[in-house]
């Protein structure tokens, strides 16, 4: 790779031996995608020094256990170094834990001890703790054209497309050394010929409810792959709910990190814009029968006797988690379910001081933030069928835990959650 000066010194160890080993692994990591440079990033979005029971016992050296696990599982570092004040502007995504709810979550007090010691030790090096996969949604909203770092796959997606941000989907080591020298790759998603189209899609049916968007995103994802798609035929602007659950969907059933909807996303103003003069390598069409076959494969389950809905993946923004409050207020639910709708620690204190967690509260529903029943792996004792209003999390959540879901809009789901009966449908 050709390198800066000011890189050549971070590999050289002038600046420090964090910044060395972070360098040395991001030339590796450069050298391997064929990067012949850096881009500098002011953003970085990743789960640094992250810990979990696993690791605590897997990595038995003494020592500062953030500075540990920071050095020997981030930085892939063959001694422990000291993990310096951060310079560059990041933010911790999501974790395993609830602070407030971990026993709800079925969480136990060695992990809940494991989760803040990380946090505090985090927050002290400078680290933004968000604690949540939709980072745009609690302040870290870059601006377009901004060379950004992030892990979290349905961030990536929203902070390309809707944001006309810069970002491959990362991991968690070059997330953590980013952050230490605000260096990344430049390759994919960097370079302007990495965010032209590639495929041409026709949609014929109307796409209109948060529901429609992922049915779209899902049956996307599946054909196109890692590839940006163009969509055509869109009616109406997309509110920031819609594009969220568009992305995250067409994200999990392919690799969607980018797509361009000409008239809505920044760099679309038209077709022509959105292709660049780039070749377009497929076209297909969404209309009815697409969206019937998208619903089919997300809808894995046979029994209709709901144990558990999860509302919230991508985390819910302030108007999803007013949406659920009003649809239960004055009511209850089932005795045979239970409700957990995730949101970030942040919109979760607005929904607090707004009364809407109490709402759902009252009607026997629980507000969660920092996590998710797919990255923490805990659902309620006993779930064998799950309602959601997630593609990302249909899709996930059998794989992970086993279970069987049903994937509908939030007027299904928190009818589910009311019955304990599944009668949603297209």
């Amino acid at each position: 790779m050709k390198l800066t000066d000011d890189e050549k010194a971070m590999l050289d160890g002038r600046r420090g031996k964090a910044h060395q080993k972070a360098m040395e692994l991001l030339v590796r990591y450069g050298e391997a995608l064929h990067a012949e440079r850096f881009v500098d990033t002011n953003n970085v979005a990743g789960v640094p020094g992250t810990s979990n029971m696993f690791l605590e016992k897997y990595y038995t050296q003494p020592g500062d256990r953030y500075d540990v696990i920071y050095s020997l599982f981030d930085l892939d570092s063959d001694e422990i170094i000291e993990v310096p004040r951060i310079t560059v502007n990041s933010c911790h995504l999501q974790g395993g834990v609830d602070p407030e709810q971990w026993q709800t979550l079925g969480a136990k007090p060695e992990q809940l001890r494991i989760s803040q010691a990380g946090e505090t030790s985090a927050a002290s090096l400078g680290i933004k703790i968000l604690k949540t996969c939709t980072p745009y949604l609690a302040g870290n909203v870059p601006k377009q054209g901004e060379h950004c770092a992030c892990m979290e796959s349905s961030a990536v997606v929203y902070c390309n497309s809707v944001l006309g941000a810069r970002t491959n989907t990362e991991g968690r080591e070059s997330t953590s050394a980013a952050m230490l020298t605000g260096k990344i790759p430049d390759f994919g998603l960097h370079r302007d010929e990495g965010r032209l189209g590639t495929h041409h899609v026709v949609v014929e049916t109307a796409v209109e409810s948060v529901m429609d968007w992922g049915l779209l995103g899902y049956y996307l994802g599946e054909i196109v792959q890692e590839e940006v798609p163009v969509l055509r035929g869109i009616k109406h602007q997309p509110s920031l709910i819609k594009l969220k659950h568009f992305g995250a969907a067409a994200a999990s059933s392919g690799g969607v990190e980018m797509y361009h909807i000409p008239g809505v996303t920044p760099e679309a103003h038209d077709e022509a814009e959105a292709f660049g003069g780039h070749k377009i390598e497929g076209s297909l069409r969404f209309g009815a029968a697409e969206r019937r076959i998208a619903y089919d494969n997300l809808n894995c389950a046979t029994s209709r006797d709901i144990d558990f809905v999860m509302l919230g993946c991508p985390h819910n923004s302030i108007d999803q988690v007013w949406l659920i409050a009003s649809m239960l207020e004055g009511k209850r639910i089932s005795p045979n379910t239970q409700l957990w709708v995730h949101t970030p620690r942040a919109i979760r204190q607005v929904a607090d001081r707004n009364g809407y967690t109490k709402m759902i509260a009252d009607a026997g529903g629980v507000v969660m933030s920092d996590t998710c029943p797919a990255i923490s792996r805990h659902l309620p004792k006993g779930v064998r069928t799950v309602a959601t209003d997630s593609a990302k999390q249909a899709h996930y959540l059998p794989a992970i835990t086993g279970v069987e879901a049903w994937f509908g809009s939030v007027k299904d789901c928190v009818e589910a959650a009311l019955t304990g009966r599944w009668n949603g449908g297209i």
